[in-house]
């Protein structure tokens, strides 16, 4: 749960910075979010998130 509270919370910050840069434009964010929520409610949801926990973990594993 914190994990995808954690992505949730990046992802909306990155979306804002791109809409106040000029980067994107308020059309094309609303669809990314109507997307994104939308395909949180499919078959594929389970799956994208055991990948982004299985790609956390690789990177949390990492030693420098």
């Amino acid at each position: 749960m914190a994990i995808s509270l954690s992505a949730v919370l990046l992802l909306a910050i990155i979306l804002v910075v791109m809409i106040r840069s000029k980067n994107i434009k308020a059309g094309p964010a609303i669809v990314a979010i109507l997307f994104g929520f939308f395909l949180a409610s499919t078959g594929m949801a389970p799956s994208i998130n055991r990948f982004l926990s299985s790609l956390a973990q690789t990177i949390n594993g990492i030693k420098f």
